[in-house]
């Protein structure tokens, strides 16, 4: 195992990026493992790998004494001294050992300990690479699809992951060859390797598709202020110009309106309403609940985020949305528990309040 050995651990630092150091540690770990087993753990060793020479060698260890009480651990000092005075009582005396001396079980071991070794390092490498790009997008190619869970593999670079169904959009279909983007949203370690979590519904994907489409937002002239998202239905995002000459809403929009419709070509279709930021909450609801105009917005007593909103007649359904869905998604961008009332009515016409609508 010596000249294949050393080219194999050339190959794995080259094509995984696997330190050479790193595997000669776990090589000799096993060997010295391998070595243990075979002598039911009752003979000290140390295993020298040498990657110049490409050689590998390992030495039972004896300890010089006067009197052998323990053949297997011990060796008289008149017999070290057959092979060089310069021994002393305590020293430790080497005899090398062949490999071929190894055992199947013991090279079994030895194998397997150097597999598990691979496994780490990769695990390793691929926990540091992902770590970077947490909370960010990446791109994928959809190379197999679950039918009966609906589960989507995907090819990321050289590593495959999941996208379960439940992080899908639900109005999407994954077929094999499609190409997307995916939110990686957290990295567990677990005992059979790091999870890497991904995601297509996680309101952070809307902000980096921006991010990706819109210069001013990559330069920071532009600030994303808040998201809220049903996914594959409706998303609200509050932006914000941190430069007077530049309109952040016409920014996220683009020319023709280029921009905003690529970031919901990605989304499958899901609408995307661009709104204003403000730091006055009454404006900022009255934002949020666009496509509607609103007549007035009025802080509840007794409340911190409670407001009422007085709108016409005519902007009563657009304002609540379908199923409550505008009402919904403007409570959830500001914060705001949200009561809506058309100008003519006496009573809340939105639900409960305490639903955020």
């Amino acid at each position: 195992m010596n000249k294949e050995l050393f080219e194999a651990l050339d190959m794995l630092e080259k094509e995984k990026g696997i330190s050479k150091e790193y595997m000669l540690e776990r090589i000799e770990a096993a060997l010295l493992s391998a070595f243990r087993k075979e002598n039911a753990g009752n003979e000290n060793a140390r295993v020298k790998l040498d990657p110049e020479k490409q050689e590998s060698k390992i030495f039972k260890q004896l300890t010089v004494v006067e009197e052998v009480t323990d053949p297997m651990t011990e060796i008289s000092l008149d017999d070290a001294h057959m092979k060089s005075k310069k021994y002393k009582v305590g020293d430790v005396y080497e005899i090398e050992l062949k490999t071929k001396n190894f055992g199947r079980i013991a090279a079994q071991t030895a194998k397997q300990v150097i597999i598990q070794g691979i496994r780490e390092a990769e695990r390793g490498n691929l926990i540091r690479e992902y770590e970077e790009k947490k909370e960010d997008i990446v791109s994928a190619v959809v190379v197999r699809v679950d039918p009966s869970s609906g589960n989507a593999t995907l090819e990321i670079g050289k590593n495959e992951m999941v996208l379960f169904r439940n992080e899908q959009i639900p109005n999407e279909s994954l077929q094999v060859g499609d190409r997307i983007k995916v939110f990686i949203t957290e990295i567990k370690k677990a005992a059979r390797g790091p999870s890497i979590q991904l995601s297509r519904v996680h309101p952070g994907l809307v902000s980096r598709l921006f991010e990706l489409e819109v210069p001013e937002i990559k330069d920071g002239t532009v600030t994303i202020m808040r998201v809220a998202r049903e996914a594959g239905s409706r998303t609200k995002i509050a932006v914000w110009s941190n430069d007077e000459n530049v309109d952040a809403i016409g920014a996220c929009i683009g020319p023709k309106g280029a921009r905003k419709n690529n970031v919901t070509a990605e989304l499958c279709g899901e609408k995307i309403d661009i709104i204003p930021y403000s730091e006055v909450p009454e404006a900022f609801i009255s934002a949020a609940l666009a496509p509607a105009t609103v007549s007035s917005v009025l802080k509840l007593p007794d409340s911190d985020r409670a407001y009422r909103v007085r709108v016409a007649d005519d902007q009563l359904s657009l304002a609540i949305g379908k199923e409550g869905q505008n009402a919904r998604l403007a409570a959830k961008l500001t914060g705001c528990k949200i009561d809506i009332k058309s100008i003519q009515s006496a009573e809340p016409t939105s639900g409960d309040p305490d639903d955020g609508e």
